[in-house]
């Protein structure tokens, strides 16, 4: 029997077949000596030992798309950075954190922006000027009103889609909107975890509608940057790319270097201010990482 890997806990691995629900797994000895760990996200075989009780045993990781080690998981598509636009306000630079995240990582990333029911016509505008050109699809919605979600489920819908963003953003009630219907119950796992057995947060799928799972990852633990060469991050801010190689200086920065292209780009309103400054302060803070390291 084929399904997936939605949540693992301490040699557990709850495995939602499609049509049938969700088994309780353990995975075969051969895992180890092959030195191969089930990860959340993997496609598996399993046999089941005991119906009732939806117990069985993973026999087969199948052949895995990607990997990701923060958090541990496979078989990721896509990135949901999910934030309110009111209440609380965005914090930018967190949000340009989860982005470069992401991008470092080769992630495929949308921006959603929730609680559009509590901001300005202004405000809403502001944050589409800001990252209309960053590389990600945008977009507005109210779960509380049950506006702009038909977008959102076309984007998540046969995918498997990492949810970052802070909490009070309102991603629980995301989910709760977007699983009405689903077939495989969700709360055949919160049941088997009510024995007692495990408590710690970690990673969990979450099967929405149209073969769609989201993975909830309490204190996403993917906003370390270390390791990234200063250098490197300009690659990572899209709107910066039409102005590479224009500057007066090979290797410019984009700091206090004159006829820098990308400050003009910023003064002519190309690239949005806001955006510029948080790469200013990663830039800085990626200087200082190096410094600490040599």
């Amino acid at each position: 029997m084929r399904g997936k890997i939605v949540k693992g806990i301490a040699g557990f691995y709850y495995v939602a077949v499609a049509e049938s629900g969700i088994y309780e797994c353990r995975a075969k000895g051969i895992f180890r000596k092959l030195g191969k760990k089930p990860l959340v996200g993997d496609d598996v075989e399993i046999e089941i030992t005991h119906e009732q009780d939806r117990e069985g045993s993973l026999t087969e990781i199948l052949p895995r798309k990607n990997e990701m080690i923060r958090p541990a998981a496979a078989n990721v598509d896509q990135a949901l950075v999910y934030f309110a636009a009111r209440e609380p306000d965005p914090n930018y630079l967190l949000l340009d954190r989860f982005l470069l995240a992401m991008e470092t990582k080769g992630i495929p990333c949308g921006i959603c922006f929730n609680k559009t029911d509590l901001a300005s016509a202004e405000l809403l505008a502001e944050l589409r000027e800001r990252y209309e050109n960053c590389g990600c699809r945008l977009f507005f919605v109210s779960v509380k009103q049950q506006e702009g979600l038909a977008g959102l489920e076309q984007y998540l819908s046969g995918k498997t889609t990492i949810l970052a963003g802070p909490s009070g953003s309102g991603k629980s009630s995301l989910t709760n909107a977007l699983q009405s219907g689903v077939r495989m119950e969700t709360g055949e796992i919160s049941r088997k975890l009510a024995r007692g057995r495990h408590t710690t947060r970690h990673a969990e799928l979450i099967p929405l509608r149209d073969g769609a799972f989201l993975m909830d990852t309490p204190g996403f633990s993917l906003l370390s940057n270390e390791g990234l060469p200063k250098e490197d991050l300009e690659r990572y801010f899209a709107e910066f790319a039409p102005e590479l190689g224009r500057c007066r200086f090979a290797g410019c920065a984009h700091m206090e270097e004159p006829d820098c292209a990308v400050k003009q780009a910023v003064s002519a309103g190309r690239i949005h201010p806001g955006r510029y400054a948080n790469y200013r302060y990663l830039y800085e803070e990626l200087k200082e990482q190096e410094k600490r390291r040599y």
